[in-house]
């Protein structure tokens, strides 16, 4: 799941958020913890501009600091940036802090990447936003090679160019995974070409198989094998009949009833779905993240 509190975009921010903190954030981080979640992820956005603040907010904490952060207070669950927008940085820098992250958390590291959409922060920060598809695809090519296991790393591209800089310590992991966010026709192609996985940015169950259908077709195609993980974000969930008004597009019910739904998911060929949960408050939200892997999970086999 991704965490709530970390972002507050009004789109899915519940109320109880805006009065939130580093105590909420790490409570939910242990309770998806025990709960067996694979993991939890953080949003990257470096600064808002005053046109889009009233819809997107501007809390937005940094993925690394949080991640690392979470990393020390968590013992197994996976940590995702979802996603990095990495071509706002230099590869050897975002380099230094995600192989930092995953040397200090034993490998539990996924680097999700995209391309980003707020022309301002990329404006501000010198780097060209009409061209942020190329400069993300050059990116993850300097990441692989800058996140491998290498001492020196070498990358020879367009953009960027460097050789004979030592960068400890290394990963824990000795592949990175990379995850490549976003549905729009480029994304989905640069996921299948350049990732481990695909993050989909919240397409409906009907798009989802055509879209699944043209990243193996890519693959094929690229004469690409090896594993590969198709996420999908489920629609919002409550388990057990609510109190309160969860909204229309909320899946709620019995633990059956909401695993009978989204086992639909495997059946496109999703791997892994990223779930969110209405709740008033952090101890209901921790009471849904308990149920669900207590009760909902274990049916999704």
């Amino acid at each position: 799941m991704q965490l709530p509190v970390q972002s507050q975009s009004t789109m899915y921010a519940e109320p109880w958020e805006a009065g939130a903190g580093p105590d909420d954030l790490v409570a939910l981080a242990r309770a998806a913890d025990r709960a067996g979640f694979d993991y939890v992820a953080t949003c990257d956005h470096v600064a808002i501009p005053r046109r889009l603040a009233s819809a997107m907010s501007t809390v937005w904490y940094d993925p690394v600091a949080t991640l690392a952060f979470l990393a020390a207070a968590t013992e197994r669950v996976r940590l995702l940036s979802h996603v990095a927008v990495v071509g706002l940085r230099h590869p050897l820098l975002s380099a230094k802090q995600y192989a930092t992250l995953d040397h200090l958390s034993a490998g539990r590291l996924i680097l999700g990447v995209g391309a980003g959409h707020v022309r301002e922060e990329f404006e501000v920060l010198g780097v060209d936003f009409e061209r942020r598809g190329p400069v993300l695809d050059e990116s993850i090519d300097a990441l692989r090679a800058a996140l491998g296991p290498e001492e020196f790393p070498e990358h020879h591209g367009k953009l960027y160019d460097f050789d004979g800089l030592g960068q400890l310590p290394r990963p824990a992991q000795e592949r990175v995974p990379v995850w490549v966010g976003g549905s729009s026709p480029a994304a989905v192609r640069r996921a299948a070409l350049k990732g481990d996985g695909w993050l989909p940015q919240g397409d409906p169950r009907d798009r989802l198989p055509a879209q699944i259908a043209r990243i193996r077709r890519l693959r094929q195609e690229a004469g690409i094998e090896g594993s590969y993980t198709v996420g999908a974000i489920v629609e919002p969930l409550y388990i057990g009949t609510s109190a309160w008004d969860v909204g229309r597009r909320t899946l709620t019910g019995t633990p059956d009833a909401l695993a009978e739904s989204l086992r639909a998911y495997r059946a496109m060929g999703v791997d892994q779905i990223q779930v969110r949960f209405r709740s008033r408050g952090r101890s209901e939200l921790v009471d849904q993240i308990t149920a669900f892997g207590a009760e909902v999970a274990p049916l999704l086999d």
